[in-house]
């Protein structure tokens, strides 16, 4: 199974480095990466290349960030969204395009999306060192969650300049065009630091699935897999709306995706999950470059009208197993 994941997202990285508005084969491309000479290697190294390792890891922290919620929460319709960390993150990127901040300084939108989830971050863990219930941090996470999503609207709607609008409108609608190895370099920390802290919660997923109770007599923390949890995937995300824009259903869709290859066990879908989400968002973002449209179609309204109806048609066929699970 993970093979057969492996040979997938192999076989789409080459696709998405391969397509595009100038056709490359397969020959071509590697001898653009191998060299970086000429058209063919500016145009692998520096517009393909950045984009592939963004959509990869970008699609794979929603993907294992998804894993992750269901795990903690035992509820297969649990998300990355949960806590607010993406509505946040969004929020600050909105206030440095309203701003013009994004203009005037070149890291301003990654840095004021990832200071938006962690704002959101550090709010989550306050009411959590009060030792509150799961239910409360939950409530907690959709509070922040409805405010970030107020205040993007706000400015919205107080922006004087239309432009801006327009700009705000199409960064939330989410998109890898453009996106450099400076953008790469960005993401990469908070992705691999929040791939690695909610990998290390794997054990403690499984052992909630027999209560909590029960999870902490055998050692589990319970508390602190929370605060992990919610640290992890509000790195994860923010890391990658800072520089992609919001992106939806993948973290909800991919455990779902996961789960019929190796089964319930909320600590053995993480992989698959991670493996899921990658292949999810390239295969989106390589089908908005194949779309025949004037502009480049948003990546972030493709997973969103592929995603709802594929977990429709989820919720349909499998309605034993996620009322069993929930």
């Amino acid at each position: 199974m993970r093979a057969a994941l492996i040979c997938l997202i192999a076989a789409l990285a080459l696709g998405s480095l391969c397509v595009g508005p100038a056709g490359l084969s397969p020959g071509e491309v590697w001898r653009g990466l191998v060299s970086g000479a000429g058209v063919d290697g500016l145009i692998v190294r520096d517009i393909r290349l950045p984009r592939l390792i963004l959509s990869l890891s970008v699609g794979a922290s929603l993907g294992l960030a998804g894993g992750a919620m269901q795990g903690l929460l035992r509820n297969p319709l649990a998300e990355p969204a949960i806590f607010g960390a993406p509505q946040a993150a969004a929020f600050g990127a909105v206030l440095a395009l309203y701003s013009g901040f994004s203009s005037a300084l070149s890291f301003a939108l990654p840095a004021a999306a990832i200071a938006g989830a962690l704002v959101s971050v550090a709010a989550i863990l306050v009411v959590a060192r009060r030792g509150v219930g799961l239910v409360t941090l939950i409530l907690a996470g959709l509070a922040v969650s409805s405010l970030a999503g107020a205040a993007t609207s706000l400015a919205i709607n107080l922006s004087p300049n239309p432009f801006a609008v327009t700009e705000i409108v199409f960064w939330l609608m989410g998109s890898f065009e453009d996106r450099s190895m400076r953008h790469v370099a960005l993401a990469a920390p908070f992705i691999i630091a929040s791939i690695a802290m909610l990998f290390a919660c794997g054990a403690g997923y499984r052992a909630l699935t027999l209560g909590e109770e029960t999870a902490r007599s055998l050692g589990v923390d319970v508390a602190r897999l929370r605060r992990l949890t919610v640290v992890g995937v509000a790195l994860g995300v923010g890391g990658g709306v800072a520089v992609s824009g919001a992106i939806g259903f993948v973290g909800l869709v991919a455990p779902h995706l996961a789960r019929p290859l190796v089964g319930p066990d909320p600590q053995r879908i993480l992989l698959p999950s991670t493996l899921i989400g990658a292949a999810l968002l390239t295969a989106a973002d390589i089908g908005v470059r194949l779309a025949p449209s004037v502009t480049e179609i948003k990546v972030g309204v493709v997973t969103a009208l592929i995603g709802a109806p594929l977990f429709l048609w989820l919720i349909l066929t499998r309605r034993g197993a996620l009322a069993g699970d929930a």
